[in-house]
């Protein structure tokens, strides 16, 4: 040491006195964690291991983050797993999408989509332009949609600003349409020039009176703008059937406040059904009272679960005159999502749309309704294939809210009721929104857009039909727990219709 200059031996001194503080310190933060887990017995597992217990619920909540990254294969995440996940973000970055060396899909897992080819394919020449389906031919301004694909309900308040205006300029260059969601018409809606479907949730965010009725002269305002196509009356949701939403307090900000009609910084639930509607003549009602205001195509959202009910209404339907039918219904899946829901309703009640598109199909048909009223699905439709199988089924159009959010950015952070949401699409932090470009985003929410429809119809000129509405029960059949696959048209005939 002696032969050191004098400011190496300073740096030395430095360093070892900065050492010993550091050991003090945690040994110290040690001992009083030791003491502290060993006084509390809220939590058996830090008080019988002090310290090392603590390491379980952090690595607990670093679990889901390490398992999408390094130990989940491909096809094995929930809800969406990577191999969607990456589908998505190649088509929203107009990357190539094919594959290599076979299919990393187990096509012999119960459930899965088999579409049938025909061995004599039309060339491309010979297709025939896609038809138009006109949605609410009774109107005064019926809504013919050019896109089978599109935005599904998401409102402004789940998401954030530069999400909602990114969809909203997304939905205008793919010539699709955009869902408000429950939450009310924003003026970010409106600038991206899209087309608008106006949803009246329970609460009737937007459009609700200080008692949370309908007040006629907010919706009359609403719908007299040009963009605003449609209107939806949500009656339930497939992630939460018989729940109504949920925005917590820190999400309710004063604009927020002003366009829903609620007070600014306080949790906003939503009722579990409409005050105005407890039976099937009280819907039809209704449906007629908001048609008769908007003078534009009005149709229902619900997820199914008991059915009789809907022969009543059809009953009904034909009792009154078919223009007083619901100009559409959207049909959500169980396995919807949402921003917040209780994991009793999310994991166990309703019926997904493979299930309940197919019925909801048949009953029309047995009506005679089937052409009077279009049928939108959603639920998990993300990639062609699922947008595929739900026009097999029956839908007429179909709408996704979390594949655009992937096209958004979406990482699948689970966070979205939280208002942490790294990627900005579903929080008001305007430090996180800043990483959310509307002009960038919306071009990939496009390109999304496209590229699904376009593969959609390549599915659809393998099954050898002109155009993705055309594809039926009989063009994909499903496989069934011994390997095999069955038609779809076996699995739910036509000939059954009203069984």
């Amino acid at each position: 040491m002696d032969m050191l200059p004098p400011l190496i031996i300073t740096i030395l001194n430095v360093f070892a006195a900065c050492f010993a503080l550091l050991l003090v310190i945690v040994v110290g933060t040690l001992v009083t964690l030791y003491i502290l887990d060993r006084r509390q017995h809220a939590d058996a597992i830090r008080h019988n291991f002090p310290v090392v217990g603590r390491f379980r619920g952090l690595f607990t909540y670093l679990g889901e983050f390490f398992r999408q990254y390094f130990f989940a294969m491909d096809r094995e995440e929930m809800p969406f797993n990577r191999a969607e996940r990456n589908w998505v973000d190649n088509a929203s970055e107009g990357r190539d999408n094919t594959q290599a060396f076979g299919s990393t899909k187990n096509l012999r897992e119960p459930g899965t989509a088999i579409f049938v080819n025909t061995p004599f394919a039309k060339l491309e020449r010979e297709y025939s332009n896609p038809e138009t389906l006109r949605i609410g031919p009774y109107v005064a301004q019926p809504y013919d949609p050019p896109s089978f694909f599109n935005i599904s309900g998401m409102s402004y308040g789940a998401l954030s600003r530069p999400a909602v205006l990114a969809l909203s300029k997304g939905a205008k260059l793919a010539g699709c349409w955009m869902n408000t969601g429950e939450g009310g018409l924003s003026p970010y809606h409106l600038e991206g020039g899209a087309d608008i479907v106006f949803q009246i949730g329970t609460a009737k965010y937007g459009v609700r009176t200080l008692e949370g009725e309908l007040d006629e002269a907010k919706l009359r305002q609403i719908t007299e703008y040009p963009q605003v196509k449609m209107v939806e009356i949500k009656l339930s949701q497939g992630a939460k059937p018989g729940k109504g939403g949920m925005l917590p307090a820190e999400k309710v900000t004063a604009e927020i406040a002003k366009i829903r009609g609620i007070p600014e910084g306080t949790p906003s639930y939503s009722p579990n059904r409409h005050l105005e509607i407890g039976n099937v003549p009280e819907l039809l009602d209704f449906i007629d009272r908001v048609r008769g205001i908007a003078g534009k195509p009005v149709g229902i959202k619900l997820v199914v679960g008991t059915t009789e009910w809907l022969h009543d209404l059809c009953a009904e339907i034909n009792k009154r005159g078919i223009e007083t039918a619901p100009d559409f219904i959207t049909i959500d899946s169980a396995d919807g999502g949402t921003g917040a829901a209780p994991m009793p309703l999310m994991d166990n009640v309703g019926l997904t749309i493979r299930e309940s598109l197919p019925i909801v199909d048949d009953i029309l048909r047995l009506h005679g309704l089937r052409g009077r009223t279009r049928l939108i699905v959603s639920g998990k439709l993300v990639t062609p294939s699922a947008v595929a199988l739900a026009l097999c089924g029956g839908a007429d159009f179909t709408v996704s809210a979390r594949g655009f959010m992937f096209a958004l950015g979406c990482i699948q952070a689970l966070k979205c009721n939280r208002n942490t949401c790294p990627t900005g699409i579903t929080t008001h932090n305007p430090a996180l929104q800043e990483g959310l470009d509307p002009s960038d985003k919306s071009v990939r929410v496009a390109r999304y857009c496209e590229s699904l429809r376009k593969e959609v119809e390549m599915i659809a000129h393998s099954c050898g039909v002109d155009d993705a509405r055309r594809l039926s029960r009989e063009h994909v059949r499903v496989v069934q727990a011994n390997g095999l696959s069955v038609p779809l048209d076996t699995l739910y005939p036509h000939s059954q219709v009203g069984v």
